[in-house]
């Protein structure tokens, strides 16, 4: 993902009475038990960390999911053989896609759907994409390197595929597509020999949202989710988020808050990213935020290894993992309530 992408984000406090009131509701609730927790009489299925960890793991050992790769073709294999496992349908959406390089790379975007017939229904996607450069290494003889891209990227598709899997055994009330983009993170570097190339990130989202998996395709709403995987993670309410879909953005965040995860989720503003969501929002005009990892602390405003050869399985954090997990869990199963007010 870019930072519209130069720009440093700007945090926007909302309320700072509201923030001292939401204090203590995130990190010391981790490993608390929601076997089985209940909302409003809704039964909602425990969020496997553990497992969402070695999917994230399978990803990761296959090395760089660089496009055009052997990891790349090998990884992607593995994830179809993952959905089909746990989803009633799966596309695989194929084509290729110029980047900013004038390289044809081979893109695979793969999609799992459960309850496929049904018009009520919402998506959740990662891009599954590694960086083919570490450009914001600290260690120039780095910079040439894939990234191992282990938060960003492997983290959202490991947390989808546990996902599927509890969907697969605690049938949701609402149809969900599961959407691993492709050819995410092959954006041009901000230091670059070619001429400034508009929308060079994104391919396989701006593929996707020209040319969705089904003629017409409908769902109420889309989430994003990119590098979600890193200890105490800070999800910003993001401004393309807030643009397009600033009840959707409530929605999650609410849930969050709701069942002790605000200090993950935090009740402020950053700036806008170029993500996969902008292209949903604006071509295909789905309704759809991301959930992204902003650091205040760090020099590129994102995860500390974000670019890095450093991305990798050190940095995962299984308590965020739950965090983001469970906060989807909860807004999946009480979709129906959220429709009916």
């Amino acid at each position: 993902m870019k930072l519209f992408k130069k720009i440093f984000f700007i945090v926007v406090t909302i309320g700072a009475l509201y923030l001292i009131s939401s204090c203590g509701n995130g990190t010391n609730n981790d490993n608390k038990n929601t076997d089985s927790l209940t909302t409003k009489n809704i039964n909602i299925p425990d969020f496997n960390s553990d497992s969402a960890y070695n999917y994230i793991a399978k990803q990761v050992e296959f090395g760089p999911r660089v496009p055009n790769s052997i990891s790349h073709k090998k990884c992607a294999a593995y994830l179809v053989e993952m959905l089909k496992k746990y989803c009633d349908t799966v596309y695989v959406q194929e084509a290729k896609v110029k980047a900013f390089d004038g390289k044809m790379l081979e893109m695979k975007n793969i999609i799992g759907s459960i309850k496929p017939d049904i018009n009520n229904r919402i998506f959740i996607s990662s891009h599954w994409d590694s960086r083919p450069f570490a450009d914001h290494d600290p260690d120039v003889k780095n910079q040439k390197d894939p990234v191992p891209a282990a938060n960003d990227g492997a983290s959202g598709v490991g947390v989808i595929i546990e996902l599927a899997r509890l969907l697969h055994s605690n049938q949701p009330p609402i149809g969900i597509d599961f959407i691993l983009f492709d050819t995410e993170d092959y954006g041009q570097p901000e230091v670059s020999d070619y001429p400034e190339q508009p929308d060079s990130w994104c391919l396989g989202s701006q593929y996707w949202s020209k040319n969705p998996h089904v003629k017409k395709y409908y769902a109420k709403y889309g989430i994003l989710l990119d590098m979600v995987g890193a200890e105490n993670a800070t999800f910003y309410k993001e401004g393309v988020s807030m643009q397009y879909a600033p009840d959707i953005v409530k929605k999650v965040w609410d849930a969050a808050s709701g069942i002790g995860y605000s200090d993950y989720f935090l009740f402020a503003e950053s700036g806008e990213l170029i993500d996969d969501h902008k292209y949903i929002n604006e071509i295909a005009h789905i309704p759809t935020i991301d959930i992204i990892h902003r650091d205040a602390d760090s020099k590129s405003g994102f995860y500390k290894y974000w670019h890095t050869t450093k991305d990798d399985m050190a940095g995962i954090n299984k308590n965020t993992l739950k965090a983001v997990g469970q906060t989807l869990l909860k807004v999946i199963f009480e979709e129906d309530s959220y429709a009916s007010k």
